[in-house]
């Protein structure tokens, strides 16, 4: 068995010939690299490929990466080379809010208050790492105080989308044995909703606080941020009898490190700097069905949640 697999994975506009031109190109790169002809599998016919590899002494996976991607050049495509061992994770823990949605909650709420801007300002800064993130939580909620609470059944109806492949990703891990949790620096009020829409068996986040119909402007303590995320991971994983290289987290700001660097495959996914930097892969160009791809499904195994 090879120990390493370069897997391809292109945007969903993407000329379906561009994919198979890299992979082809990758694998004849390969076999100049490392001397021995790689093995090529087509996940998605157009869409996703992997070029099966050994790195040696000479030439590693990181020289390999990086040579594909000169092959890949301006072509939206994500590339990743990743161990051949320990591939179908059987823990998903995801980010929410511009992961698993499309959004930022808070930031929609905020709008409602005539705050978004203002909001998503302090949101963009925080997830870049700027900002402590508990602080800066605190502080957008104050914003908030004396809102009808109604604005959150609104946010959540007129303001909330999934990522495109976010129930196939869930609905395939699930039907090879793994769990799924959603866990969120966000809201419970809008963790539930989500992970019932599409498919997370669980969900971990913040209560933010009413009294009267009205937000209280505060959230309930401790706060539930970075390091609560890969405690959950941690603890999750020590509940199955799993180990942490059998999770993959997924996530795109900072108080998502924790669990990236944790788990087994960590995922940047249209992710801010530090967060791709840190990730074992990032997805700019796909949907979350790269997940999958990531860990070797094909299209024929995958399951809408």
């Amino acid at each position: 068995m090879q120990s390493h697999v370069l897997t391809i994975i292109g945007a969903a506009e993407i000329d379906p010939a561009i994919v198979a031109s890299i992979a082809s190109e990758a694998a004849a790169l390969a076999g100049a690299m490392f001397g021995v002809a790689p093995t090529r599998r087509t996940l998605s016919p157009g869409r996703a490929e992997e070029v099966y590899v050994t790195p040696t002494a000479d030439a590693n996976a990181n020289d390999f990466v990086e040579a594909a991607r000169e092959v890949a050049g301006d072509a939206p495509v994500d590339l990743a080379v990743l161990s051949n061992v320990y591939r179908r994770k059987k823990l998903l823990i995801a980010d929410m809010d511009s992961t698993i949605i499309g959004q930022e909650c808070l930031d929609e709420l905020a709008d409602f208050a005539g705050l978004k801007a203002e909001i998503s300002a302090v949101t963009e800064r925080a997830m870049r790492g700027e900002l402590q993130f508990e602080e800066a939580l605190r502080a957008r909620v104050a914003k908030l105080k004396g809102l009808a609470a109604d604005a959150l059944d609104r946010t959540y109806a007129e303001r909330i989308s999934l990522t495109t492949g976010a129930a196939a990703l869930t609905g395939t891990m699930r039907a090879h044995g793994a769990m799924t949790i959603l866990a969120s620096g966000g809201f419970t009020f809008f963790t539930g909703r989500v992970a019932a829409a599409s498919g997370f068996e669980r969900n971990v986040a913040n209560v933010i606080e009413i009294s009267d119909g009205l937000l209280t402007g505060t959230v309930r303590e401790p706060i539930f941020g970075r390091e609560g995320k890969a405690e959950t991971m941690r603890a999750s994983c020590a509940e199955l009898g799993l180990s942490p290289d059998d999770a993959l987290a997924v996530g795109d700001g900072a108080n998502d490190l924790g669990m990236i660097e944790a788990a087994g495959l960590g995922v940047a996914f249209r992710a801010k700097p530090a967060v791709a930097l840190a990730a074992d892969a990032r997805v700019d160009n796909g949907d979350l069905t790269s997940l999958l791809y990531l860990q070797g499904y094909t299209d024929e195994e995958i399951v809408e949640w």
